[in-house]
């Protein structure tokens, strides 16, 4: 697990130093004129997508013998997982004064508990929800220019707590579901 975690935290924490304030215009597909895409609000895909891979390898044998205690193993990883990248991104958006990266801490908070939420349906949903949630907000997420719709929380500002807190909730619940979760084969 650590083999391919870790290497992705490392790329997680070498993009976040590097580009935390690139940003992208992207045409809008409800809106007049453009949106903007941070290159911050892609990065949390590199957490979720490693984090659900090794989530989703599993030794059937092993765990069906009920021994240990594989899902309080799964959630300390996952929670260890994405504290560092919290930390990583805190840090680089302290350090480097840029609202951007500590977005891509909240951010990875979010799509990290939507993985392991779609981790209750099966390991492709696991994969494919963070990344429905970037590119639907990315597109769709934006009112005006600089003005995200309420339900886009991942376009939200860095300081606003309510969004945050919505983030910590879905990630609390993303733990919970991975905890009552019996992986597939």
């Amino acid at each position: 697990m650590t083999t391919v975690v870790l290497p992705g935290l490392a790329a997680f924490a070498v993009i976040t130093a590097l580009a935390h304030d690139q940003v992208v215009a992207l045409p809008s597909l409800l809106g007049p004129g453009g949106s903007l895409l941070f290159l911050m609000e892609i990065v949390p895909l590199i957490v979720t997508s490693t984090l659900t891979h090794c989530l989703a390898q599993r030794l059937p044998e092993a765990e069906d013998l009920g021994v240990r205690a594989v899902h309080r193993y799964d959630t300390v990883f996952a929670l260890l997982t994405v504290t560092a990248s919290a930390a990583i991104a805190w840090t680089v958006g302290l350090l480097g004064q840029s609202t951007a990266a500590t977005e891509a801490g909240r951010d990875t908070l979010f799509l990290t508990g939507l993985a392991l939420l779609g981790g209750a349906i099966s390991p492709q949903v696991a994969t494919i929800a963070p990344v429905a949630w970037v590119f639907l907000t990315a597109f769709v997420g934006w009112r005006d220019f600089r003005r995200p719709w309420p339900w886009a929380v991942t376009l939200h500002p860095a300081g606003y707590l309510p969004t945050f807190f919505l983030c910590l909730a879905v990630f609390a619940c993303g733990l919970a579901a991975l905890t009552r979760t019996r992986r597939p084969a």
